[in-house]
């Protein structure tokens, strides 16, 4: 705990965001962290609660409550209070092999469950993670420790993703050889180019991938396994392999008209916008660009959320954001009580900066797409859509249905499908000869994570499906004690 009464003499406190309407001029990371002294202050809140609710990582009507990973935030909250920020960085390093990417991207559930949110506002936990690592580096406290001893054992990490990272990072540790594989020209999977700048800056993830290149983690990019690296080649040099994909295969809405130009999955549109940001802060043009147009982005979640911000960095005429399900309620609904993950109405930084420009939210809710309309050339320019209710079928599950009369047109010359993701891409699976599960995910049990394929092993989205940041990380590193066991037979 941090101060017995912290939580009643201090305010919930977080750091600064540059303003909406700036910081629409670049793809910089926006939030500022707390001075030292007033985040050592949200470390007091945190109450003496008896049961920690917050590093539970429990499913609760299928959501998580508390954190994944179990991080001790109880422990380096009180920790930051006493300014003890060294001793708080072992406890924190402890459990998360990555918080500067956690305190950064993950939705926290933490915070959902923390006690002091039931009749008031949560213990400001991600920022204060964040503040623990940021400020680790920034003092020099994080060096190379490469293991003493080596197992002689080889390990392949096949994709480089949160999950892939985690397990390569905890494998090396235990003092094996690891070799990660990654197809793209640069290591990071989904945080690399599934994740906007502005909300996780690159040098955040090079300056980690470099610390693991120094303790002996070995990476080879542009390395597309099952297409250019045969992976009969890896199983025949590698005593071990962990398949880290990743769930890469995004849902579509084929309505009439999909095939115009225009309509792109939001993971090509981002991937192909950090990419060129990267390589030549977009001068290249090798991007989809949003300038100019009318853009219509198709789903409601994080991804979505990132289409709406990168469209109006580029400069978009005008966008409009789609969701099928009916508006969340501004408070928890009698069946969502806490701990459960509150179903509630959430503004991200997308819909803050939408609203700071053109003063409404960028959202329309209980909204269907019913076809795509193009010119005689081929070229995306409008989308129709039909409102829709939720009701009860013949089953008794809610399903959507049309509300007559409410067709409507909208302008577009973009579309962008932020629908998720439904399994993991199957040519690296079929290369292994490894069996799928009914999800299209790989066939591995949570615990053991081994497929039928004799010392290969999965883990991460390309295993559970599409998830957070976290549960990766949480897969990673329970991937790494399972294959360090096996090594060990």
């Amino acid at each position: 705990m941090g101060k017995p009464t912290g939580f009643l003499e201090f305010e919930r406190e977080e750091g600064k965001n540059i303003d909406p309407i700036e910081r629409l001029e670049g793809f910089e990371e926006f939030h500022k962290l707390l001075p030292k002294e007033q985040q050592e202050k949200q470390g007091a809140r945190c109450m003496d609660c008896g049961i920690p609710f917050c590093q539970s990582g429990i499913l609760i009507n299928g959501m998580v409550s508390g954190c994944p990973i179990n991080n001790l935030i109880p422990e380096w909250n009180d920790l930051i209070y006493r300014g003890k920020w060294k001793l708080a960085l072992k406890r924190l390093l402890k459990t998360n092999n990555f918080p500067e990417f956690t305190g950064r991207v993950c939705p926290a559930p933490c915070e959902a469950a923390c006690t002091a949110g039931i009749n008031g506002p949560a213990i400001t936990i991600k920022e204060n993670e964040r503040s623990i690592i940021d400020r680790a580096f920034e003092e020099g406290l994080i060096k190379p420790e490469p293991p003493k001893v080596r197992s002689g054992k080889k390990v392949a990490v096949i994709g480089s993703g949160p999950a892939g990272l985690a397990t390569a990072d905890s494998l090396n540790k235990r003092g094996h050889n690891v070799v990660v594989f990654e197809r793209h020209d640069r290591i990071g999977g989904l945080l690399m180019y599934g994740i906007p700048n502005m909300k996780l800056d690159k040098s955040v993830i090079d300056r980690r991938v470099n610390l693991m290149k120094e303790e002996g983690v070995e990476f080879v990019t542009n390395a597309n396994v099952g297409d250019d690296y045969r992976a009969e080649d890896i199983l025949n040099n590698f005593d071990a392999v962990v398949l880290a994909t990743g769930a890469s295969n995004p849902r579509d809405l084929k309505a009439p008209g999909r095939e115009l130009n225009g309509i792109h999955f939001a993971v090509d549109f981002l991937r192909a916008n950090t990419k060129s940001l990267l390589d030549s802060n977009l001068s290249d043009g090798n991007f989809i660009s949003a300038k100019g147009k009318n853009v219509i982005v198709i789903g409601g979640g994080d991804t979505g959320t990132d289409c709406v911000g990168t469209s109006l960095r580029h400069g978009c005429e005008s966008l409009v954001q789609f969701e099928i399900m009916n508006k969340p309620p501004l408070e928890r609904a009698d069946n969502n009580p806490w701990p459960q993950w509150p179903r509630i109405l959430k503004v991200d930084y997308g819909q803050q900066e939408f609203e700071a420009k053109y003063g409404e939210d960028p959202r329309k809710y209980a909204i269907n797409v019913k076809s795509y309309e193009g010119d005689s050339e081929g070229n995306l320019t409008k989308v129709n859509t039909v409102d829709v209710k939720w009701e009860k079928n013949d089953k008794g599950a809610f399903v959507p249905v049309e509300v007559p009369g409410s067709e409507k047109e909208w302008k577009a010359e973009l579309v962008l499908l932020a629908m998720g993701f439904l399994g993991t891409q199957d040519y690296v699976s079929n290369a292994f000869g490894v069996d799928l599960d009914a999800r299209t995910n790989v066939k591995a049990g949570y615990g053991n994570f081994r497929t039928n394929v004799d010392k290969v092993f999965a883990a991460g989205d390309s295993r559970r499906g599409q998830s957070l940041v976290v549960w990766a990380i949480n897969e990673g590193r329970a991937v790494a004690k399972e294959v360090d066991s096996y090594l060990a037979e």
